[in-house]
């Protein structure tokens, strides 16, 4: 399967998870193409001082692999600067939140995995 750019859903959200601002979030495969093995693989675009929320995971984990931008990261009380290249993992029943604290646009991947015992 091929996808183009043109057929990707786009999503502006403001205040996802409790947070600050407007982010983008393109859909690169859907809930049903990840056949039930995930619930989320997009492309997220945080505008500038834009948060995504403390939010708690549970039955699944969450990756973020930052593409570019700067960003605060909240987890387990302590805070992370992540840049361009980084990895953020957060396991089942853990929590965290993310911030652009940069001057540009924050851009990410975000992956949503379901967690099996």
């Amino acid at each position: 399967m091929i996808k183009k750019k043109s057929d990707l859903k786009v999503n502006e959200i403001e205040g996802l998870k409790g947070g600050e601002g407007k982010l983008k979030m393109i859909e690169i495969l859907t809930k049903e193409e990840l056949k039930d093995e995930g619930k989320l693989f997009s492309r997220v675009i945080l505008e500038r001082k834009s948060s995504i929320g403390l939010h708690k995971h549970i039955n699944d984990f969450e990756v973020y692999y930052i593409l570019k931008g700067t960003g605060q990261v909240l987890e387990k009380n302590k805070t992370y600067t992540v840049n361009e290249g980084d990895v953020v993992y957060t396991s089942h029943e853990e929590e965290h939140s993310i911030e652009n604290i940069g001057d540009d646009e924050l851009e990410m991947l975000a992956v949503v995995i379901n967690h099996k015992e």
